[in-house]
């Protein structure tokens, strides 16, 4: 994009609400290849009709599902300069150069906490799916947010109770924080 100035990440963390963004050691993973293979994995999720390019619709309504609702017309002034000529939407290029952006923007030159930080970081990503606040991740609350992020696996409570059965150690039906750090461990490894 010669001659074109992208916008400055803190002008594109501004369009998106406060508490979207903060120093978070699992912005970007440890290993860059299991990082690309995870940012693939979302930019296919935000490309909803598959066309290989995520308008800035798809994004926004995106985060809105995610619950980080945007102002629709500054997330697209905010992108506007990312989308390469001739396309209506973000490239995975692009959209790479955006996550880049706002983790430099974000965190510090070596952008990782120690296993405290992890700790509370996997603690509030329990806390997404654990929507009762009651400890357990039960199925129905599994099936809920698997909906709202618009993936198959969330379709039928049969598909979700075999996904809480591959981790529940201890038969109870439901995915407790132990349980779930094993399980996000496993996805981990499985992934690399």
């Amino acid at each position: 994009m010669a001659g074109e100035i992208s916008p400055s990440p803190p002008e594109i963390v501004s369009s998106l609400k406060p508490h979207l963004f903060r120093t978070s050691p699992s912005f970007r993973l440890r290993s860059p290849s299991l990082n690309s293979l995870r940012l693939h994995r979302v930019f296919d999720l935000f490309d909803r009709n598959g066309d290989g390019e995520i308008t800035s619709e798809e994004l926004c309504l995106a985060l809105d599902r995610l619950g980080l609702g945007v102002d629709p017309a500054e997330l697209s002034s905010s992108i506007a300069s990312y989308i390469p000529p001739g396309r209506l939407g973000l490239d995975f290029d692009s959209f790479n150069s955006i996550h880049r952006a706002l983790g430099d923007a974000l965190l510090d030159a070596d952008g990782f906490g120690g296993e405290v930080e992890e700790e509370e970081e996997m603690r509030e990503a329990f806390k997404v799916f654990d929507e009762d606040g009651d400890g357990f991740i039960s199925a129905k609350e599994l099936q809920v947010v698997l909906g709202k992020l618009g993936l198959a696996e969330g379709r039928t409570i049969d598909r979700v109770q075999l996904m809480i059965g591959s981790v529940d150690r201890d038969h109870d039906g439901r995915v407790d924080f132990l349980e779930f750090k094993t399980m996000m461990k496993a996805v981990d490894v499985q992934s690399a």
